[in-house]
């Protein structure tokens, strides 16, 4: 109300000005014109009631020069310069002093400086203001839509003095992350001969399966971790393993450019799917329909028939390694990461790239999808980058695992693991990037400490119990500490010193 009282006061003042002055300047045909402008510009305003207290008119009156044409006063030359300057800065929350004139085309300058000058969220605020009634008095030009009635101007008054300033906007802070209790390792598995490099947990959460180096595909007992049952047929590291929520099948891919399926009924291979040129780094399954995903070294994407073993696309577009790759039953339905440090979403009907995401600076190994949110997020040495389907819109970084991290999982509530190649492992809040644990576990006995590495890691279906792959060619089997609380393990949070970086 103080604001519209402020903008009625100026008009009257203005319709005063307007009505007194009987100069050649202010014509019939130029009443009209500014009467038009007047009602256009500020007619949300015009039945509010005039204030014509502290108003007097300033300047000498009209004289006469030597050659009989009449002298006005430098302000009604400018058509009323304290008038319009009151209006001006009451409109757009910035003060005009007294030696700035009015320009009818401001120079370039001046738009820039004034760019600078009002942040973006003010101006965008400043642009649309709403009055009481729920009409609006707008900026000549400026687009016809309204804001939130919860924008707050940002003007700070001087009282009588002709300057005011703009208020420092208060830099955004992090919210309080939500707690989670840490986790603690409590088993560690061995069996492999090499580096473990990939883990699936079956849907049933009864066993779970692992890819290694030493060429063979091993499954394991979830709940005892004893070993049951080994596949042999790769005959190079087996890069990835998934296990089929529809069929009784299981998914295996390797740098021997092999693509397998395996019955877990009988043991044995009953499909193969030939197509790749290079590496298969690895592999996801479609969760509603028979479709199986493979990435190469090759640069390429393949989208494959479960059934006919027929290659659906071959998706095409990355200039470096493919080196992940996941699918969901939301548009986009296939994510792909690759050492070209990009991201593609894409579209499986059309076989062709929807959104390519070329923020990150350095190799894309991991991309992780939330379980409930309609997000993802991407692991690089730079940063892990958290994106917002189904356009990739950028949400925040979470900076601080500064190593190169191959690989990324997510639960549903809200716990992300970023495991790296230096052996080391960050816990973080999905919702507020905070890093609340990081874990390096000591490497198993008999290996070299250059050997400590992460290559995968998985919640099993429960989401209680995490596996991390490792390069001692351990499992490594963590678990919440039931005995931590928040009293015991509080939360240090520092909102003053948390800067997001916004690329």
């Amino acid at each position: 109300m103080k604001r519209a009282s402020r903008c009625s006061q100026s008009l009257a003042e203005l319709k005063l000005y307007l009505a007194s002055t009987s100069t050649p300047i202010f014509s019939r045909y130029h009443k009209r014109k500014m009467a038009i402008k007047l009602r256009n510009e500020y007619g949300p305003v015009l039945h509010m009631p005039t204030s014509k207290e502290n108003f007097k008119e300033k300047g000498p009156q009209n004289a006469a020069d030597s050659y009989g044409h009449k002298q006005y006063p430098a302000n009604q030359g400018e058509y009323g310069i304290a008038t319009i300057r009151n209006l001006f800065s009451i409109l757009i929350g910035v003060a005009l002093t007294a030696d700035t004139k009015i320009q009818r085309m401001p120079s370039e300058s001046a738009a820039q400086s004034l760019a600078v000058a009002l942040p973006s969220s003010q101006a965008r605020t400043d642009a649309n203001r709403t009055a009481p009634g729920g009409n609006e008095y707008r900026l000549p030009g400026a687009p016809d839509r309204s804001q939130p009635a919860a924008m707050n101007s940002i003007v700070m008054e001087a009282g009588n003095s002709k300057n005011s300033a703009l208020m420092a906007k208060k830099a955004p802070t992090m919210p309080k992350p939500q707690w989670h209790p840490p986790w603690k390792l409590y088993r560690v598995i061995s069996g492999h001969l090499g580096w473990v490099r990939c883990i699936a947990v079956e849907p049933g959460n009864q066993w779970f399966v692992t890819g290694s180096a030493d060429r063979t595909i091993k499954i394991w007992d979830l709940a005892s971790g004893k070993l049951k049952l080994s596949l042999t047929g790769h005959i190079s590291t087996v890069r990835g393993v998934i296990v089929s929520t529809r069929s009784p099948y299981l998914f295996s891919c390797g740098e021997d450019k092999q693509v397998k399926c395996w019955d877990l009924e009988y043991n044995k291979v009953i499909r193969h799917y030939h197509g790749h040129l290079s590496a298969v780094y690895g592999l996801d399954l479609h969760p509603t329909i028979d479709v199986l995903v493979t990435c190469s070294r090759d640069s390429t994407a393949r989208i494959w028939d479960v059934r006919t073993k027929a290659s659906v696309h071959t998706l095409s577009g990355h200039t470096n390694a493919v080196a992940t790759v996941r699918c969901q039953a939301a548009e986009p339905q296939i994510i792909t990461g690759s050492h070209d440090t990009t991201i593609r979403l894409w579209d499986l009907v059309a076989g062709k790239t929807r959104v390519t995401l070329t923020n990150h600076k350095k190799s894309v190994r991991a991309v992780v999808l939330h379980p409930r949110h309609y997000t993802f997020a991407s692991g690089s040495p730079d940063n892990i980058k958290q994106w917002k389907f189904p356009d990739g819109s950028f949400i925040q970084n979470l900076s601080g695992h500064n190593a190169i991290i191959n690989t990324l999982t997510v639960n549903s509530d809200g716990v992300l693991v970023s495991g790296a190649d230096n052996g080391t492992m960050h816990l973080w809040d999905w919702r507020t990037g905070y890093n609340f644990q990081r874990v390096h576990a000591a490497v198993q006995p008999g290996s070299l400490d250059s050997e400590s590495g992460i290559f995968a890691c998985a919640f099993d279906q429960s989401e209680s119990r995490l596996l991390t792959a490792e390069a001692d060619k351990t499992i490594k089997v963590y678990k919440e500490d039931d005995t931590a609380t928040e009293e015991t393990h509080p939360v240090s949070w520092k909102p003053e010193i948390i800067k997001r970086k916004r690329f």
